[in-house]
């Protein structure tokens, strides 16, 4: 069997993927780093030959990201107000060039607790679609991260996208990031926030999720409930609204100090809807 593939259509990659639990290879900007200096002893798969799978577009009901979508694609899209805290993030995410080969399928499949992409997807709503020469699923995306570096996809199974049902026409998104510098950098703590505001300012909806302080991002559904009818300006944040958070200590930061900042950052990032 051939060490590497790169099928130009559907079809063939499903095939071969029911047939071999190839490693998929999308953008390659986690792949190559994690394993320099090491012999490649793994089958690969290279998706970005499946032309169909990079693509931005929209139904009735739902925006759907293609999984070779990459994070220029996703600056450069005309998309709603809601999206501008997943634009933010990406514009954090590596250089210039990470932006324009790293996709944001293979940012959710690596699964890494510090994934830019993912508070912002969740405030989304946004679902994952899977497919296999037998079905397609769909699975919400805290369903699809299991934990660090896990996933629920099966080894025949591809993400085909991400699917993103419609926000409200008046829903704002934001993202707010704490890094030990501004670009470049691995988040210590990261919120992604959507909002939706009426004309006296107060929340009549609100999705704020967590990222890089526990194993997979986490939505803050008490906070979410309780925001709705209050002013935006006079929300606080309750520690009983981040007692889902599991902060560890690691070398970007300790728990006791994410713990001390988590606060400050989601009160950033809602405030900074409007």
């Amino acid at each position: 069997m051939l060490d590497y593939y790169r099928p130009d259509n559907l079809n063939d990659g499903l095939v071969a993927l029911s047939e071999y639990p190839w490693t998929l290879l999308a953008g390659g900007t986690d792949f190559y780093p994690a394993r320099v200096g090491k012999h490649l002893n793994e089958k690969v798969m290279d998706l970005t030959g499946i032309r169909e799978l990079r693509s931005i577009r929209e139904t009735g009901d739902e925006i759907h990201l293609g999984a070779l979508t990459t994070w220029t694609d996703v600056v450069k899209a005309k998309l709603p107000r809601a999206f501008d805290g997943l634009k933010k993030a990406v514009k954090t995410i590596g250089g210039v060039q990470t932006q324009n080969a790293g996709t944001i399928c293979g940012n959710i499949c690596n699964a890494s607790p510090a994934a830019d992409s993912v508070p912002n997807l969740m405030a989304l709503d946004a679902k994952v679609e899977l497919m296999s020469v037998n079905e397609t699923r769909t699975l919400p995306l805290k369903e699809f991260i299991l934990g660090n570096r896990k996933t629920a996809r099966k080894n025949d199974e591809f993400v085909t996208g991400i699917l993103i049902p419609h926000p409200g026409k008046d829903a704002h998104g934001n993202f707010e990031k704490l890094g030990s510098r501004a670009f470049l950098v691995i988040s210590i703590v990261m919120v992604g926030v959507v909002a939706e505001l009426n004309e006296p300012g107060e929340i009549v909806k609100l999705n704020v999720a967590v990222g890089a302080c526990s194993a997979v991002s986490q939505r803050l559904s008490l906070l979410e409930k309780e925001a709705q009818g209050q002013k935006l300006k006079d929300l606080e944040i309750k520690p009983a609204y981040l007692d889902t958070l599991e902060p560890i200590d690691d070398v970007r930061g300790s728990a006791a100090y994410r713990n001390a900042v988590i606060p400050e950052l989601v009160l950033r990032a809602v405030k900074g809807v409007v």
